[in-house]
């Protein structure tokens, strides 16, 4: 179980139609596959999506630091020597994207190897979890009718609303025709993305109160220390850290600082060791954490469900796994399916998947 070579194919797969948000927009998955191959023949892979407006990472910079700086610096070690493979990725600032990816990608190397789901290694107290779709900016008819659309076709029946639009009002009127058009069994909740001022984010929670929002995640920007404090401090819906709490330090920060009240757990940016990590930090605290998406394909939506599904504090609420939906294809040989509001953890060693090589062929970008 010796690591031979890591390779990163930089891909892209357009969306069907953009989800736009206050800090961005996405137009194509312009994503990168990580390879972690064994002298045994085994092959691990997971999916690194770059987010230059959130963590700084690029397509190009994540294959970069993969084959220029990782890729020396881990050939050589077997599958189970994890804590140096850490200690040598965290001799690099950043890179959480190219860093998850490759943590991921050995773990599903190690689960083939030994003929294990990687879910039932990390824990394996379910093989499924709810799903949450995400609703982007757009006008209000098209925001109710892609949420109607979703919950007819999949059964999902959690929605999480994008807002930090200004003026506030664009948010609580779109917040308010969702609610209306889907009725009150449906789940809502909202991520700013950090575009509102604490205050302005106090007003539309404030207009909002009779909604029945369940969360509310980084409605301001994670330097405005005080005013995130004073913010969480007066609402009763619950606060989500999200970017602002992407280590496991910066979680103690935000939940000690009293600036957010539940966490958000991406295995995109902290892979499948780390994420563990955060999650026992915050059942240690008495925290509850909610499965982020960080716009992920098919490959970054099955390592997801493999760990929301693989422990019970992870698996309570929907995660939020069905952007894949809108992307115009994927690299997998049999496609994830969202059915009765679902989705099910791949059976088989690993994450359970494969990579289709003639749709990798098609789409990746270095040849």
């Amino acid at each position: 179980m010796k690591i031979l070579r890591i390779e990163a194919i930089p891909f892209a797969i357009p969306y069907n139609k953009p989800l736009r948000f206050a800090s961005g927009e996405v137009r194509v998955a312009d994503h990168v596959l990580v390879r972690v191959h064994t002298d045994d023949g085994v092959v691990g892979v997971a999916e690194a999506p770059p987010r230059p407006y959130t963590y700084g990472e690029t397509q190009e910079s994540i294959v970069a630091v993969v084959d220029k700086v990782f890729a020396p610096q881990l050939t050589g070690l077997t599958l189970l020597d994890r804590e140096a493979v850490h200690a040598r990725l965290d001799r690099t600032v950043g890179n959480p994207a190219a860093k998850a990816a490759i943590d991921m990608a050995l773990w599903d190397a190690l689960g083939r190897s030994l003929g294990l789901s990687v879910s039932q290694l990390l824990g394996g107290w379910t093989d499924r979890m709810r799903v949450s779709h995400m609703v982007g900016f757009a006008p209000d008819a098209e925001m109710v009718a892609e949420a109607e659309r979703v919950r007819d076709t999949y059964g999902i029946r959690t929605f999480k609303v994008k807002v930090g639009r200004r003026p506030v009002d664009l948010d609580v009127g779109a917040c308010r025709a969702l609610r209306e058009a889907l009725g009150p069994d449906v789940e809502l909740y909202v991520d700013g993305n950090r575009g509102w001022t604490p205050s302005e984010a106090a007003r539309a929670l404030d207009a909002m109160a009779d909604l029945g929002l369940t969360l509310s995640e980084e409605l301001c920007p994670a330097d405005d220390v005080l005013g995130r404090r004073w913010l969480t401090s007066r609402t009763s819906v619950p606060t989500v850290a999200d970017e602002s709490a992407t280590t496991p330090g910066q979680v103690t920060r935000e939940l000690l600082d009293g600036a957010a009240t539940m966490i958000s757990i991406k295995t995109a940016r902290t892979g499948f060791t780390t994420s563990q990590r955060i999650l026992h930090q915050c059942e240690g605290l008495g925290v509850e954490v909610v499965m982020g998406n960080q716009i992920d394909g098919q490959v970054g939506t099955a390592c997801s469900v493999a760990f929301g599904a693989a422990h019970r504090s992870s698996s309570r609420r929907a995660g939020e796994l069905s952007n894949f939906l809108d992307m115009s294809d994927d690299l997998l040989t049999e496609p994830l399916e969202i059915s009765g509001g679902e989705l099910a953890v791949r059976p088989g060693p690993g994450i359970g998947i494969e990579i289709d090589p003639g749709k990798l062929a098609h789409h990746r970008r270095d040849r």
